[in-house]
């Protein structure tokens, strides 16, 4: 699906416009983020590969050029539009790296028509992912290697494409599993799931629906406890794990009340009827700050579901990401509107350890101790290789947020990292707004 009409209808206007006037010169449009929400000190880049699939597929069907002629475009921006595909070069941070406020996600250079075009979509697609990227590897941060964490946010996520972005983003950021079958089946993801209250009421006997649902389930079964009162729950789910065998194969899920109390009441019973391997699986509305209490109080918890405030990004649900043109036909162009000011010319940032990073422009050589985060990943509208698998994503996340300085990860009053910029870019920038200004 080329998706062309994805897009806002300004883009288009812009586009026709261009091409009316000659204007097909390469441009560079860099994406980033303009200021990180005030709970995060970092974050994690998502959403190249849906990204670079768009660029790849762009293309305007006869039904497109159709519904365009219906409400106002002209023949020749119709005919320019049937032509046009993206053949450009895009230079991007690898998914699942750890970024900063200000640093290009990646930068797009394609004949200004088309360039300009694919706005929209970017904006939205790196948005969303890299917002859901970053609350989850706060979550897998927080929960450390005590607590296994399972994606539980199909049902709350804002749509069904967001929801297989949380069940692909959560496993990049190391969650376990997720209750999203068609992700699990897409992604090659673990698929988890337990069972609802709604099966245990649908009995006259909470021990009869849990000797039921094991009977149905005799692999592994997880049974959920808190329907009535969860102490007697547990008890029933011993009973239960006991009758069918299921001392090795067996869980309790608690999902309301004090979770790290029943945990520890889980644990002693559980432990008490001789049944040391049976996991305590916890949710309900959870979040990082639930999951770092959980670890600081040593509940006896094995695993968590994160399902709304993940789904959702609950305390930080949009980004200030921009999307603004650099370059045009090798002329360096900035934006000077107060508080909004950009960076001219095609970029660079380098790394060193300790987050300590550096804009430049692209052309610059790394100083020794320094890395390019930035790479070529779209030549000519094609790849220059295939996309990471999940394996080599959730490395580079683990690698990330294990060089984080402990006040850039800190869940409440993180520390900005700011990055600084290389001498020869302020002078460029210094240039650039001077002749803007003249």
């Amino acid at each position: 699906m080329p998706l062309a009409l994805l897009t806002d209808l300004y883009e288009l206007n812009m586009a026709a416009a261009y091409l009316r006037q000659g204007m097909t010169g390469v441009a560079t449009f860099s994406l980033f983020v303009r200021e990180l929400p005030a709970s995060r000190g970092f974050l994690v880049a998502a959403g190249l590969e849906d990204a670079l699939s768009y660029l790849e597929r762009l293309a305007f069907e006869d039904g497109d050029l159709e519904y365009l002629a219906g409400i106002g475009f002209s023949e020749e921006s119709l005919d320019a539009f049937a032509k046009l595909r993206f053949e450009g070069e895009v230079w991007a941070v690898p998914e699942g790296t750890v970024v900063l406020a200000g640093e290009p996600l990646l930068e797009v250079s394609a004949p200004l028509p088309v360039a300009q075009l694919v706005e929209t979509y970017l904006l939205n697609t790196f948005t969303i992912q890299t917002a859901l990227a970053t609350k989850a590897a706060r979550c897998r941060l927080a929960a450390g290697e005590r607590i296994s964490l399972v994606d539980f946010s199909l049902r709350r996520t804002q749509g069904m494409d967001a929801g297989l972005a949380v069940a692909r983003l959560s496993a990049m950021c190391g969650f376990v599993g997720t209750s999203n079958v068609e992700a699990a089946r897409r992604f090659g993801l673990t698929p988890s799931g337990t069972m609802a209250h709604s099966y245990v009421v649908a009995f006259e006997d909470e021990l009869e629906a849990f000797v039921s649902f094991g009977r149905s389930h005799p692999g592994r079964v997880t049974f959920l406890v808190d329907t009535y009162d969860p102490k007697s729950g547990i008890d029933h789910a011993i009973e239960a794990i006991r009758r069918l065998g299921l001392e090795r194969r067996a869980g309790v899920r608690i999902d309301s009340g004090d979770l790290g109390a029943l945990a520890r009441e889980a644990r002693r019973r559980l432990d008490e009827a001789g049944l040391p391997l049976v996991q305590i699986f916890v949710s309900g509305g959870l979040d990082e700050r639930d999951l770092r209490r959980f670890v600081e109080e040593g509940a006896p918890i094995d695993a968590a579901g994160v399902g709304t405030k993940l789904g959702v990004v609950a305390d930080a649900p949009y980004l200030d990401t921009v999307y603004k043109l650099v370059e045009y036909a090798g002329r360096p162009v900035a934006k000077l509107s107060e508080g909004k000011e950009t960076l001219p010319g095609s970029k660079q940032v380098f790394r060193a350890a300790g987050l300590l990073d550096v804009i430049g422009c692209r052309d610059e050589v790394a100083a020794p101790g320094q890395v390019a985060l930035l790479e070529p990943v779209m030549r000519e509208g094609r790849r220059t290789r295939p996309g990471d698998d999940l394996g080599a994503l959730r490395e580079r996340v683990e690698a990330g947020l294990a060089s984080l300085p402990e006040g850039v990860r800190d869940l409440d009053r993180p520390v900005a990292v700011v990055p600084g910029t290389s001498e020869r870019l302020r002078r460029l920038t210094r240039e650039v707004w001077d002749a803007a200004r003249t």
